[in-house]
Order: structure tokens, then C-alpha cells, then sequence
């Protein structure tokens, strides 16, 4: 090859990195003007708001508020949003407090737990040892119940994961770490090393309900803490949640479909029916109740412009009607001050 025709050559390469990182560029600021452009989240009087029965959630909205916490009516859930100071990648609330999982990812990965206050300022720093996954607190808001990914980052295979799920005081005494609990499974004791529990909800300050696996299987267990004792109430139950009058579990189930697929369902903890509710996709999230007859979930997405986002579902917990959207550009739901209905 002659010098003319290498120079040719490194020429049009040249030419061709230089057509990539220029149609690179001009994509990336058409995408940012998108998002520049992208209408802010509404403001609207928090007090007010927070004053009466409200969805607490994670905004997913572009803008300026884009992964803070905001909050919306109940009766009004697609309206107006207040926004808080917090930002959280998982967020659950009560009528006094919240508390706030974060993750900052760099170099190294840093992970932060914090108990907010009334004014969504924060009033402590709870441990935290991994990705956040789940967070709840009790009713009175005493106590609070983590689960982080120490070790993989998905539910999707029993047993290619670990997790750790403390349950920790707000205002005094040590945590639990419910992986040192005792599990019965059948009346008899689990104590293989794959064992994993996540997904708490709490009945008081002391029962609770998680899910526990060991060996590929997962079971719906009721807790105590004083006991420091799981006892399997049955199988193939995840991520449960406790409805509003304590008779039901709502949950994810695997069946018989593939790894990393899920439906949901509930169970009546008196009768031991189990309802299949007419969500037909794969729901990977912890269900919250917005009221006795309603259970709602985070299902994400991606828009228009390739950016992803998520939105809070509701569908009926009896089995019938179809799923709707609540809350758009939303994830991580709580129901605070909720009707007794």
C-alpha cells in the first residue's frame, strides 16, 4: 500500500469517527432539550396536602424533582404533586415520619438509610449494607424494616442473591437481623446457608409478616421479634404486604412462570384462598393497599424519548375489574392517613 492511499485511508476513517461523535452529540442534546423541556412538577401546598389522606411516592417526572419525594391526595392522585427536600430511591411514610434508602454510585458505591421527619428533614441515620430493595415501617412508625442486595442485584433466581433485612428501632434498642432468626418450615428447623429473608410487613410492634427462601423455594412467614422465630405459613409467596383491616396478604407469586416473571395475588390469612388479581404483567415490587379493596404497585416503563420512568398502578384486590394508572411518573407508594374504607 502506498503512502497516498494509507493517507486516503486514515483520512476516511478520520471522516467517520468524526460523522459518529458529531450525530453522538447532536443526539444527546436533542434527547437533553427533550428532557429541558419536559414540564416541571406542579407545586402545590404541602401542609395541605399531608393533612389529609395522601400517596407518598418517589417522583419520576423529568425536571427539576425528578427522584425526590413527593406527595399527592388520595382523591386526587394524577393531579398537582408537592414536592419534598428528600430525594430516596425507596420511600415509605406514616403520619409522622418517613423513611428515605439511597444509593450514591461512583467508584465506590455508597449506600444511606434516614428517618425524616414531619418537614422531610432527616432526624437519623439508620445501617444500611447494600443496594436498597425494600423499606417499611410499622403503623405507629416505631420501627422500621429494611432489605438491601449485599450480594447480586435481582429476586428473580432464589439462592443467586443475598440479602440482609433489619428491623430497627427509630427511637431506642439495637436491630434485628431477621436472617439470624430461627425458621421452621414444616416444623422443622432451616439453618442452610443460602437462607434469605426480605419483604417485611409489619401487624404490631412485634408480629410481622416476610418472605423467607432457602433452596430454589420461598415462603410467606409470620414473625416475632421478641421470639426471634419465622415460622412458614405456606409456599411460593413474595414481597407481602398486610391489608388495612389485617385479614389479607397481598404478594407476587411465581407459579409456574420463568425465572424473573411474577403475578399478583392475595391471600386471606382466615380462610387460606388465594385471589390472582387481573394484573397480567410481571409485577417485581412490594404492593401497597390504598384502602381494603384496592392494592397498588410500581411498574416501570420507558417514554417516548428512550428515557426511562414508572408509574404507580391500582387494580381491584378481589380479582376483577382491570389495572389503571394512579399516579404517573411515580415509584415506591405509601397510603398515609387512608380511609377506613
Amino acid at each position: 500500500m502506498t503512502a497516498r492511499v494509507r493517507l486516503a485511508v486514515l483520512a476516511g476513517v478520520v471522516l467517520l469517527a468524526v460523522m459518529a461523535a458529531t450525530g453522538y452529540v447532536l443526539r444527546a442534546r436533542h434527547l437533553q432539550g427533550k428532557v429541558e423541556a419536559a414540564p416541571l412538577v406542579p407545586r402545590t401546598d404541602l401542609a395541605a396536602v399531608v393533612n389529609g389522606p395522601h400517596l407518598v411516592f418517589r417522583n419520576t417526572a423529568l425536571g427539576d424533582g425528578y427522584g425526590r419525594v413527593a406527595v399527592v391526595p388520595v382523591s386526587s392522585p394524577a393531579g398537582p404533586r408537592a414536592v419534598t427536600p428528600a430525594s430516596c430511591e425507596r420511600v415509605y411514610a406514616t403520619t409522622d415520619r418517613a423513611v428515605c434508602l439511597s444509593a450514591r454510585r461512583g467508584i465506590t458505591n455508597t449506600y444511606r438509610a434516614q428517618v425524616l421527619g414531619r418537614d422531610w428533614a432527616p432526624v437519623g441515620d439508620l445501617p444500611l449494607a447494600g443496594l436498597p430493595s425494600r423499606a417499611r415501617l410499622s403503623r405507629d412508625g416505631s420501627l422500621v424494616a429494611t432489605t438491601t442486595f449485599v450480594y447480586g442485584d435481582s429476586y428473580a433466581q432464589p439462592g443467586q442473591f443475598s440479602t440482609r433485612t433489619l428491623v430497627i428501632p427509630v427511637d431506642r434498642g439495637a436491630s434485628a437481623d431477621l436472617e439470624q432468626f430461627r425458621l421452621l418450615v414444616d416444623g422443622r428447623r432451616v439453618t442452610a446457608a443460602d437462607r434469605n429473608v426480605w419483604g417485611v410487613t409489619f401487624v404490631d410492634d412485634d408480629r410481622f409478616y416476610a418472605t423467607a427462601a432457602s433452596g430454589g423455594r420461598t415462603w410467606l412467614v409470620e414473625g416475632s421479634l421478641s421470639a426471634r422465630r419465622m415460622t412458614a405459613v405456606r409456599g411460593d409467596v413474595e414481597c407481602p404486604s398486610l391489608s388495612p383491616d389485617g385479614t389479607r396478604i397481598g404478594f407476587k407469586k411465581r407459579g409456574k412462570l420463568p425465572a424473573g416473571q411474577w403475578r399478583l395475588a392475595v391471600y386471606d390469612l382466615t380462610t387460606g384462598k388465594e385471589t390472582v388479581l387481573a394484573e397480567n404483567r410481571s409485577v417485581d415490587d412490594q404492593v401497597e393497599w390504598l384502602d381494603n379493596a384496592t392494592v397498588v404497585y410500581g411498574l416501570p416503563r420507558t417514554d417516548e424519548t428512550g428515557v426511562a420512568t414508572s408509574d404507580i398502578w391500582a387494580v381491584p384486590a378481589d380479582g376483577s375489574g382491570a389495572p389503571r394508572v394512579l399516579v404517573p411518573h411515580a415509584w415506591s407508594p405509601a397510603v398515609v392517613n387512608r380511609d377506613s374504607s
